[in-house]
């Protein structure tokens, strides 16, 4: 890599990385995993640099590399290789709405992973379904079947439990 265009990646991966890293965490529910992610992603970013460059909406194509990377993940066999049962440390505290977005998050979790990152990308990042049919390289349908799916399993696994600003029959 040239240290002009090494340059713009040290730039861009400096100031894309705490979106890309509150991408990963919604989509993996823990902060290693996240952390993995978006390593392996600006990772593979690097090496293709200079096609990623070429692309019409760079964000787009990056959270589109995130997303697959976080797809393909469980094929790989050492993504099944777990040492702790949960994470050696406890979680951070945090008082405002902690309990509410803890069990969403819990139950989003049970989610499949594909109707996991659906729900993410449509409800956490507004994107459209266009967006999102682009992102995951599938149809309009597909992506619409996937919300209503992963709407209809968080509904059942939340119950009927109302949440601060989250009403699970929305």
């Amino acid at each position: 890599m040239r240290d002009a265009s090494e340059k713009e990646y040290v730039d861009y991966v400096t100031a894309r990385i705490p979106a890309l890293r509150r991408l990963a965490y919604l989509l993996a529910g823990d902060e290693h995993r996240a952390d993995d992610l978006v390593q392996q992603t600006i990772t593979t970013l690097y090496v293709k640099w200079w096609r990623a460059q070429a692309a019409d909406h760079l964000d787009a194509y990056v959270r589109t590399m995130l997303v697959r990377t976080y797809l393909d993940g469980r094929r790989l066999a050492w993504a099944r290789v777990r040492l702790f049962r949960e994470a050696p440390e406890p979680p951070p505290l945090s008082d405002d709405g902690f309990e509410d977005r803890h069990v969403v998050r819990a139950a989003l979790r049970r989610v499949p992973r594909r109707q996991q990152a659906v729900l993410v990308l449509r409800f956490f990042y507004d994107l459209s379904v266009e967006e999102v049919a682009g992102t995951l390289g599938c149809s309009t349908g597909t992506v619409k079947s996937q919300t209503s799916r992963g709407l209809a399993t968080l509904r059942r696994l939340l119950g009927e439990r109302e949440f601060a600003g989250f009403s699970a029959t929305n």
